[in-house]
């Protein structure tokens, strides 16, 4: 049950925001989207952020996924989980390795309860990282120094980074408000 009203699902207004969003969702507001648009301007920046973080960065798509898998997991955000373990699968995640990593729900940071050989060096890094920012915000040397080994370039560190940390303000936002899974 979310914690403020949704708003409705055949909303219009504001115009160029509610088409914007529309269009970036295939003509359809989820209830994340109707649930920010309680406020206008946080709807307006949160949809041009997310638009970029999902369609313009240089990091693969499987290790942006598996990161925003691994922060929903975290923080137990079940609609996040739901709207991007389909969009890992198409990244190329195997069955198994999105049963392994509901691990990390019992674990909490343990990524060596992980099965060994299911992840390459850059998702266990990834997925490290991940755990490390989401927990505990702070990044020991060792994880960094280990994301920096598989990933080219600081470009793709820093999107990473900004991955997990944008996918942590999205999941804190549905778990603090309640917002169902759709």
């Amino acid at each position: 049950m979310p914690r403020i009203p949704y708003l409705p699902q055949d909303l219009t207004e504001p115009r160029e925001l509610v088409s914007a969003i529309r269009n970036r969702r295939g003509g359809t507001l989820l209830e994340l989207d109707r649930m920010l648009l309680n406020s206008p301007p946080f709807a307006r920046g949160w949809n041009a952020h997310l638009l970029e973080v999902r369609t313009a960065l240089t990091l693969s798509a499987k290790l942006r996924e598996l990161a925003i898998c691994v922060v929903a997991i975290l923080n137990g955000a079940d609609y996040e989980w739901k709207h991007h373990k389909p969009l890992l699968a198409a990244a190329g995640a195997s069955e198994a390795q999105l049963q392994a990593l509901s691990l990390l729900a019992n674990s909490g940071t343990d990524v060596s309860s992980l099965p060994a050989g299911l992840f390459d060096a850059s998702e266990r890094a990834a997925i490290q990282l991940t755990v490390e920012m989401t927990r505990n915000v702070k990044v020991s040397d060792a994880t960094f120094a280990a994301i920096k080994a598989v990933l080219p370039g600081n470009q793709q560190i820093a999107e990473i980074v900004g991955v997990i940390a944008s996918y942590n303000m999205v999941s804190r936002f549905l778990v603090a408000l309640g917002i169902d899974e759709e």
